[in-house]
C-alpha cells in the first residue's frame, strides 16, 4: 500500500508533518518501537510507530532518524500521547533525511494502525491470502466469541495448509490447531522455546529455524503491539515474556509474500496478547493493594476484607473464601540498568498462568504485584480441609523448576538469573505476612545455589540443609578438603571405595548390619573400611560430632 492511502484513511487520525513529496512510497509492514537503535528488527519498507520514549533531548532525534533511513523504512509515525506535539527537532531531522513523518493523535491506538496496515499490505501482496488475514482479524476482534489465537491457527491450517502453535517463552502451549494431526508434545514445546530465546538474545532476526527429529520448524517472534515505551529499551526486558509462533515448515524456502503474511499473523496474535495483558490490570492492582497492606502492618481484618474482594475476581463463583499461597521471583542481569520488578512480574504471570488447571483451557487466576526488584504472586487455592496444613497443596517449587529451567536458561544466556521462592498455603489473612516472609526466605535459599534458574519451597526452610548455601565458598572448600581429600586420595590409589562406604554408613545411621547389607559386604570388611576412614581423618565415627562433620562435608562437596 502507499503512504498516501494511510493519510486518506480518516479512522487512523494521521497528520502529515513532513515528506509530502514522498507519499507514493510503498509500505511493506509496520513496527512499533521505542528502542534508540531498532535497526536489528527492521528489514525495510516499514511504517515505524513510536511513542518517543527514546528521546531524552533534542540531540537524540538526528541519530534516530538516520538509523531509520539507513534501514530503508517507508515512514515514521510519532504518537502525541507521551510528549504532546511532536518535537520540532524530530520534524527537522525527518525533513533533512526526506523521511515522511506523521503525528498520531493520542486517541488512536497503535494497534489500530497496525491492524489496518497488516490488512492492506496482505491484501495487495498476497491476493487471495488477504482474505485469510481479514478473516483472522474479524474473528480476533469480535470479542470472546471470536475464538482468539486458536481460530487463527485453525484457519492457517485449513486455508494455507500450515500447522502452527503459539508458545510462551517457558514452552507453555498457549494455542494450537484443534485438528490436523497430533498435539505438539511438551518436550518439543520446551526445545522450540529455548531456541527462540537463544536466538532473541543474539539479536538474530526471525524466523528462526529448528529441526526436531525429521521435522523442521520456523519460529516467528510475537511482539506486543501495545507495549509501553519503557519496556522496549532492551531486549532483556522482553525476552522472558514475548510469545512465539512455531510453524511446521521451513520458511527459508518461502516467497516474500508468504513471509509477510506470517509476520502479519503474528501482529494480529499480538493484539490478542495485549488484550490478555490488559485483563490482568485489575488483578495486578488487587495484588499491589494487598501487598501494601501486608508490608505496612495493616490489621488482619483489613487485609481479610481486601482478600474477600480479590477472591471473586480470581476465582469466580467460589462460595467459600480460598486459601492463599505466595510466590516470589527475582530476575537479575549482570551489569544492566534494567528495572527488574516489571520483568519479574511479567515472567511470574506467565509461569503461574495455570498452576492448578485440570481442563484443556488455561485459567489465569493469579494476581502479581512488583516492588523493587522482585515480583510477588498471590495465588488463590480452593479451600481444603481445615486439618490439612497445605504442605501438599498448590504450587510446588520442584514442579515450577522442572517446567521452566531448560527454556529459560537459553534466554538468560550467561548474564541473567531467575530465582523463585514458594510459601506453604495459608488459611487466613493472619497467615499472609508469614507466607510472604517464607517465600522470600525460600527465594534467598534458591539464590544461594548455582545455576541460572533456581527455586526453593517452604519445605526446605525446616531443614539443616538451609544453612549450607550461606557458607562462604572458601570455607566450604577448606572444610570438605580437610575431611574428604585424604579419603579421595586413598580411593584413587587403592580403589577402596571409602567415600561410598562413608555415605552408606551415615545413611544407615551407623548401623553395621544394615550398611553391610546395603553394600553387600561382610560386617568385618565394613569395620575394616570404617577403621581406615577414622585412621586417615583422625575422626571417630562413633561420636555424633564427627558423624555430623562428615555428613555436612559430603553435602557441601
Amino acid at each position: 500500500m502507499r503512504l498516501r492511502a494511510l493519510l486518506d484513511t480518516d479512522a487512523l487520525g494521521l497528520k502529515l508533518l513532513g515528506g509530502e513529496d514522498e507519499l507514493d512510497r510503498t509500505v511493506r509492514g509496520v513496527m512499533t518501537t521505542d528502542l534508540r537503535d531498532p535497526s536489528r528488527y527492521l528489514s525495510g519498507g516499514e511504517l515505524v510507530l513510536t511513542g518517543l520514549a527514546w528521546r531524552r533531548d533534542a540531540a537524540d532525534s538526528e541519530p534516530f532518524v538516520r538509523i531509520l533511513v539507513q534501514a530503508g523504512v517507508a515512514a515514521l509515525a510519532a504518537g502525541e500521547a507521551e510528549l504532546g506535539d511532536v518535537p520540532d527537532d524530530l520534524v527537522m531531522a525527518c525533513a533533512r533525511h526526506r523521511l515522511p513523518l506523521f503525528a498520531v493523535h493520542e486517541s488512536v491506538a497503535f494497534a489500530t494502525i497496525t491492524e489496518h496496515v497488516v490488512r492492506q499490505v496482505s491484501g495487495e501482496r498476497a491476493g487471495d491470502l488477504a482474505a485469510v488475514v481479514d478473516r483472522h482479524r474479524r474473528m480476533m476482534t469480535s470479542g470472546p466469541a471470536g475464538g482468539g489465537p486458536d481460530v487463527v491457527l485453525d484457519l492457517l491450517g485449513s486455508d494455507l495448509d500450515l500447522r502452527a502453535w503459539v508458545l510462551s517463552p517457558t514452552g507453555r502451549l498457549i494455542a494450537g490447531p484443534k485438528v490436523g494431526g497430533p498435539a505438539l508434545p511438551p518436550e518439543a514445546c520446551a526445545k522450540l522455546a529455548a531456541e527462540h530465546l537463544a536466538a532473541a538474545r543474539t539479536g538474530r532476526r526471525g524466523p528462526h529455524r529448528l529441526i526436531l527429529g525429521t521435522t523442521t520448524y520456523s519460529l516467528f517472534p510475537i511482539r506486543s503491539s501495545g507495549r509501553s515505551p519503557q519496556a522496549s529499551r532492551d531486549v532483556r526486558e522482553t525476552v522472558l515474556s514475548d510469545w512465539l509462533l512455531a510453524v511446521e515448515a521451513d520458511a527459508g524456502d518461502w516467497a516474500e509474500e508468504r513471509l509477510d503474511l506470517l509476520h502479519g499473523v503474528t501482529q494480529l496474535i499480538a493484539v490478542e496478547r495485549d488484550r490478555r495483558d490488559a485483563a490482568r490490570t485489575v488483578r495486578r492492582r488487587l495484588a499491589q493493594e494487598v501487598l501494601e497492606l501486608v508490608q505496612t502492618g495493616a490489621a488482619p481484618a483489613e487485609i481479610a476484607a481486601r482478600l474477600r474482594v480479590a477472591a471473586p475476581v480470581l476465582l469466580p463463583g467460589l462460595g467459600a473464601a480460598p486459601h492463599w499461597q505466595v510466590v516470589v521471583a527475582r530476575v537479575e542481569w549482570d551489569g544492566a540498568e534494567i528495572e527488574a520488578g516489571p520483568v519479574a512480574q511479567s515472567l511470574l504471570e506467565e509461569i503461574l498462568v495455570d498452576p492448578l488447571a485440570t481442563g484443556p483451557e488455561p485459567s489465569d487466576r493469579i494476581a502479581v504485584a512488583h516492588t523493587g526488584d522482585e515480583a510477588i504472586a498471590l495465588v488463590p487455592l480452593p479451600a481444603v480441609s481445615t486439618e490439612h496444613d497445605g504442605s501438599e497443596a498448590g504450587v510446588l517449587a520442584d514442579a515450577l523448576l522442572t517446567s521452566i529451567r531448560a527454556p529459560l536458561s537459553s534466554g538468560l544466556d550467561d548474564d541473567g538469573r531467575v530465582t523463585l521462592g514458594v510459601s506453604a498455603a495459608v488459611h487466613s489473612a493472619e497467615g499472609l505476612r508469614g507466607a510472604l516472609e517464607e517465600a522470600r526466605h525460600a527465594r534467598r535459599v534458591a539464590a544461594a545455589r548455582p545455576g541460572r534458574v533456581c527455586a526453593a519451597g517452604h519445605q526446605e526452610l525446616a531443614s539443616h540443609v538451609l544453612l549450607l548455601p550461606f557458607v562462604p565458598d572458601d570455607v566450604r572448600r577448606a572444610f570438605t578438603a580437610r575431611l574428604l581429600d585424604p579419603l579421595r586420595d586413598y580411593d584413587r590409589r587403592h580403589r577402596a571405595e571409602l567415600i561410598p562406604t562413608l555415605e552408606a554408613f551415615l545413611e544407615c545411621d551407623g548401623s553395621w548390619t544394615r550398611c553391610a547389607s546395603r553394600l553387600h559386604l561382610h560386617v568385618n570388611t565394613l569395620r575394616y573400611r570404617v577403621g581406615r576412614i577414622e585412621q586417615l581423618t583422625s575422626r571417630d565415627l562413633s561420636r555424633l560430632e564427627d558423624k555430623l562433620d562428615f555428613f555436612l562435608a559430603l553435602r557441601m562437596s
